[in-house]
């Protein structure tokens, strides 16, 4: 039986996608529109028992009753896949998550912003440098460490990239911890650290949501005549 709250989805994107202006929805020139079947109850058993964790409900329903991944919020839903016995997800970024960190808590928090402040004000500009190769050095120095304090894997543990909305952006559902079920957003490219995304009404945005927001929204956009 399917979930009530996924009843009819695939059948709305497909009518979606149908129509002339659907190409006006944002990102639906790279997901044009495209659905992967869902998966089979053995698959995502088969999943989960690899990556260690039961994913939250609301989005193995989505797996289940809807697709394993294809149109979606920007440029698509990361598709998971099994390849060669081992399942993974794909996408832009999708390499960022560490999958065998997954059943481990996504933190509570990000870096210390006064680190996080003092690392940026420290940030090399080229027009303060005599030679184009000093800045170079200098910049790549200063990457490292920002790498380092942003990007360190432990950062996202018990996290899966699940969107890549361009330019480096992505968002991120939390698989493990308090966080469990909810949607971040990643502007880490624009030096803007992981944040929730909220609803209307200021509360965490959780998949089902998420994607449904999304569908709403790109209905009006690409139903209109």
């Amino acid at each position: 039986m399917i979930d009530q709250r996924w009843s009819g989805v695939r059948q709305r994107v497909s009518a979606l996608g149908a129509q002339a202006a659907s190409r006006e929805v944002f990102g639906s020139l790279g997901h044009q529109w495209a659905l992967e079947e869902p998966l089979t109850h053995d698959g995502l058993a088969e999943l989960e028992a690899q990556i260690g964790v039961r994913l939250p409900e609301e989005y193995r329903t989505f797996l289940l009753h809807v697709a394993a991944g294809g149109a979606g919020p920007a440029y698509g839903l990361f598709p998971v896949r099994c390849v060669q016995g081992r399942w993974r997800w794909e996408g832009d970024g999708s390499d960022l998550a560490d999958l065998s960190l997954l059943a481990e808590p996504f933190p509570e928090q990000g870096p210390d912003p006064k680190t996080r402040d003092e690392l940026l004000a420290q940030r090399p500009e080229e027009e303060n440098f005599d030679e184009i190769e000093e800045f170079d050095d200098a910049i790549e120095a200063w990457d490292e460490k920002w790498d380092a304090l942003m990007f360190a894997p432990e950062r996202t543990a018990g996290a899966i990239v699940v969107s890549h909305r361009g330019c480096a952006l992505r968002e991120w559902l939390v698989i493990s911890g308090s966080h469990r079920g909810t949607i971040w957003s990643d502007g880490r490219a624009d030096d803007i650290d992981l944040e929730p995304l909220l609803d209307d009404g200021g509360n965490p945005m959780t998949f089902s949501r998420w994607y449904t927001d999304w569908l709403e929204q790109a209905e009006r956009t690409g139903l209109k005549t």
